[in-house]
């Protein structure tokens, strides 16, 4: 009995003193966010960063791609070829992003709409044809109206997909007779 007790006050005893070593070890010294320093000349526990030093993934010197701008002008065109794919993507992010509010179609009747929101502009207005693609990028980036940022959600080349989409969208609703193949002028014209 006595060897019992003995040992279960040497085990507590143990117990005792490593967590006091531990308590020790999260006590040790530190500073608090920005304490000032006696080790440093400046006086300045946080140190600034060394020059050139970028975030990872934040270095966007390619302006025309991340921010839809020549100097402080929307572009005009896309910063890279589009190609079917970047259409397709375009597609499948609007639809999951854009028409809610937009229609599946870009007339401004979607969903939320039929809900009772406010609804968008069509994209087949005249000025939202004839705007510029920076202008549909900077939109989605910053927002615009009742539409927040969607900067944090979608990509920048999924934005730039999604213009591409609209732009189609805008052509598959506006496509002039005379820019038709003749073949599609006389389906056209045996329609009527």
């Amino acid at each position: 009995m006595r060897r019992a007790v003995a040992l279960a006050s040497l085990l507590l005893w143990l117990g005792s003193t490593t967590a006091c070593r531990r308590q020790q070890m999260e006590d040790q010294p530190r500073y608090e966010p920005l304490e000032r320093s006696r080790f440093f000349e400046d006086e300045r526990s946080a140190r600034p960063l060394p020059e050139g030093t970028v975030a990872r993934g934040h270095l966007r010197v390619d302006r025309e791609m991340y921010l839809g701008k020549r100097g402080e002008q929307l572009l005009e065109s896309f910063p890279f070829a589009i190609t079917r794919r970047d259409l397709e993507r375009g597609r499948e992010r609007y639809d999951i992003f854009c028409s809610p509010c937009h229609g599946r179609a870009g007339t401004g009747e979607g969903m939320v709409v039929q809900r009772g929101f406010r609804p968008p502009p069509s994209f087949h207005l005249d000025r939202l044809r004839e705007a510029p693609v920076g202008h549909f990028y900077d939109v989605i980036t910053n927002g615009f109206g009742a539409m927040w940022s969607y900067a944090s959600r979608i990509p920048p080349r999924d934005r730039w997909a999604i213009v591409a989409y609209v732009r189609a969208l805008q052509l598959s609703q506006n496509v002039r007779a005379g820019d038709l193949a003749p073949e599609d002028r006389r389906n056209l014209e045996a329609a009527k």
